[in-house]
């Protein structure tokens, strides 16, 4: 793989193929999870470190002839088990050293272990490439879907409290209090954007406004291609 090819395989997470906006996975967690910036950075930190590592260890397990044919008639119970180990490992990192996130992300971070993400990589890439480009596949498609639930995050938590709370673990907190252009135009945040109801709403404009910009490109490319003609 030269650079250009790596390049391309580690950008097409953040658009051409990105995990949540385009291929619609992963979405319990982005729905649940994305009421602060701080729990997205956190869940994408997690999925990032995990998805990497199984990728790689997926590639490394089936890459030579002689060990894929004895791993791929029982491949889903050893992808289980590699990400399975995992994600116990950054469980425990995340229980002994962020403590606070640990308990907000609370169910999601076990549920990695059955996240589509992991497994359609795994089953679609990591099972026949090579390592290292396994690793890179991996590497943009979990920073794509941080990236995607990121923005998420900046939405609902802006919209429904007037709050941008990127981090929150340490002794330094870094908040953002943008309460203040509320005030000046004398409106408040709507709460609604903080619950459930909210998650589905931004998803779905996002993806609305994907989809329309989809459609204009489409529009345009069109005339073109009937002027070639």
């Amino acid at each position: 793989m030269n650079l250009k090819e790596a390049r391309d395989n580690f950008l097409k997470g953040f658009i051409k193929e990105n995990p949540l906006f385009v291929t619609v996975l992963g979405t319990c967690p982005a729905l649940a999870i994305t009421t602060k910036v701080e729990n997205a950075l956190g869940m994408g930190l997690a999925l990032l470190f995990v998805l990497v590592l199984s990728n790689l260890l997926v590639s490394l397990v089936t890459f030579r002839p002689k060990i894929r044919a004895l791993v791929m008639p029982v491949r889903i119970p050893v992808y289980i088990v590699l990400i399975a180990t995992l994600v116990v490992i950054t469980e425990m990192v995340m229980e002994a050293f962020l403590q606070p996130l640990y308990v907000t992300l609370g169910v999601f971070i076990p549920l990695i272990v059955v996240n589509c993400i992991i497994f359609g990589r795994a089953e679609a890439y990591a099972s026949d490439h090579k390592p290292v480009e396994s690793m890179i596949d991996g590497a943009g498609m979990a920073l794509g879907f941080t990236m995607s639930i990121v923005i998420m995050s900046i939405f609902r938590e802006l919209i429904g409290a007037g709050t941008l709370t990127i981090w929150t673990q340490g002794e330094a907190d870094v908040v953002l209090d943008l309460r203040f252009i509320f005030d000046f135009l004398g409106i408040t945040p709507i709460d609604m954007f903080q619950k459930p109801v909210g998650a589905f709403v931004t998803f779905g404009l996002i993806l609305a406004v994907i989809a329309a910009a989809q459609n204009a490109k489409a529009a345009q490319a069109q005339p073109a291609a009937e002027v070639k003609k």
